[in-house]
């Protein structure tokens, strides 16, 4: 089993749940978090005063799928969140050990 953690815009949320969805992904949890790369923020006027805004507000996703629908899902993650632009965000993929349902005690991917 892997897991996936993405970190996309705000405004592609929607769009990639809904892909995933289609993709056979049974669940997710979303973050908003906030940080910064290669954008390095963006410039803005308040009052007359400019200001510096180096975290930009973006989503992590994170899906715990299968070994065999881990390229599935980071494609449809790609293909939807990408906008060709600096900021579309990134994707981590690692391996988990084991996986327990709380409320049954189920183990490994009967437990997804």
């Amino acid at each position: 089993m892997k897991k996936i953690e993405a970190v996309i815009r705000h405004y592609k949320l929607e769009d990639v749940k809904n892909a995933l969805t289609a993709a056979g992904v049974d669940g997710m949890t979303v973050t908003e978090v906030r940080g910064f790369g290669r954008q390095r923020g963006h410039k803005e006027m308040y009052r007359g005063a400019e200001y510096t805004v180096d975290f930009l507000p973006k989503v992590k996703l994170e899906i715990v799928v299968p070994d065999k629908m881990v390229r599935e899902a980071v494609d449809t993650i790609i293909r939807v969140a990408r906008t060709g632009q600096i900021g579309d965000g990134k994707i981590f993929v690692t391996d988990l050990s084991e996986v327990i349902r709380i409320r049954t005690g189920e183990t490994g991917e009967s437990a997804l």
